[in-house]
């Protein structure tokens, strides 16, 4: 198995995340990812630290599909992958109308179709290929105009391309299209849902997961005050469940209903939507926490990470626990430590 890191853009103290990725790179991380909601976009961060880097894999984790027209990421993502010297990934998502639509104003419909249109004239350019495309939601050239199909005059490349998705059409697109998927809200004892979703697309395009990343993962912590740890997560879980995505549509509490958690995640978002926030997080039982994170003694954490492979997953992404740089630091390492001693262990049935 691989560990793979956030990138937090946060607070902008870009000086203070590369310094934080070339520990994680010779500790024996494999890729760092970064994100986009409403602040900081996910591509120019990478271009920093792929100077700071030299064997580290940057990832979008992800960028938003809709808010950019497949010809911009197409072009981006070409310069990323000539940067990096072809350590660049591109990680894509359509993301939830409170932010496609309150941000950028484009309307939240035909998601999957306009990610699947998406990835298929990236490969296109990718291969180098003439942009001639007939879609329900691009037309490269735009008919009636004055465009003519175009050939990027950047130098072809294959980039890897990854999906976050989490319904289950999607997920069988992710199968379908994608080299790999990053996962959220995914419990590992029950994140089987995915994982099969995910392999009905691709054996229906003819494909296997052989070589196909599955990223999940949560925040690393270790201690054996087990309550403390999981307190400090609830918060987190209640925000995700209640607010992240409309009352009418949370893709983040479907996933857990999916799970086995329906009647949890409506009563979460209930009392969330209520005002009553505190309470939402008090009745998440520490089993759910613990279910989506690594925490613990050394020897819980060794478990969560046999219980991630065994769901399937090839690469951890985790958020190591800690105050400081330092802190962080040392969590990561002794992480990664027992990740590579899970790695000498036979390997779960398929």
């Amino acid at each position: 198995m691989r560990v793979a890191i956030g990138i937090g853009t946060w607070n902008g103290d870009w000086e203070r995340e590369a310094a934080y990725l070339r520990e994680a790179e010779r500790l024996g991380v494999t890729s760092a990812w970064s994100s986009e909601a409403w602040g900081f976009d996910a591509f120019t961060p990478l271009a920093y630290l792929a100077a700071r880097t030299e064997r580290l894999l940057l990832g979008t984790g992800i960028a938003q599909v809709g808010t950019r027209t497949p010809g911009v990421l197409a072009m981006t993502a070409l310069t990323l992958a000539s940067l990096t010297k072809g350590r660049f990934l591109l990680g894509l998502g359509v993301s939830g109308p409170q932010v496609i639509e309150g941000l950028h104003g484009v309307p939240f419909e035909r998601t999957l179709t306009r990610l699947r249109e998406t990835a298929a004239i990236l490969r296109m350019a990718m291969r180098g290929e003439r942009l001639l495309f007939e879609g329900e939601c691009y037309r490269l050239p735009l008919p009636g105009g004055e465009g003519k199909a175009l050939r990027l005059a950047a130098p072809p490349r294959p980039v890897p391309i990854y999906f976050a998705t989490l319904g289950p059409r999607a997920l069988e697109a992710t199968g379908e299209l994608a080299d790999g998927w990053i996962a959220s809200a995914f419990l590992a004892s029950r994140g089987h849902v995915f994982v099969e979703a995910i392999r009905r697309g691709a054996e229906r395009a003819g494909r296997t997961l052989e070589g196909f990343d599955i990223q999940a993962g949560g925040v690393v912590a270790f201690s054996d005050d087990v309550e403390r740890l999981a307190a400090a997560r609830k918060p987190g879980f209640a925000f995700e469940i209640g607010a992240m995505g409309s009352p009418r549509r949370n893709f983040y509490k479907d996933a857990y209903v999916r799970q086995g958690w329906g009647e949890l995640a409506e009563r979460v978002q209930e009392l969330w939507l209520a005002g009553r926030r505190d309470e939402a997080a008090a009745i998440i039982p520490d089993e759910f926490v613990l279910d989506a994170n690594l925490l613990g003694t050394e020897a819980m954490v060794r478990e969560r990470v046999r219980a991630y492979r065994r769901a399937g997953v090839t690469t951890l992404r985790v958020e190591p626990a800690g105050e400081t740089l330092d802190e962080r630091l040392e969590t990561l390492a002794r992480f990664v430590q027992l990740v590579g001693e899970a790695d000498t262990e036979e390997p779960p049935r398929a």
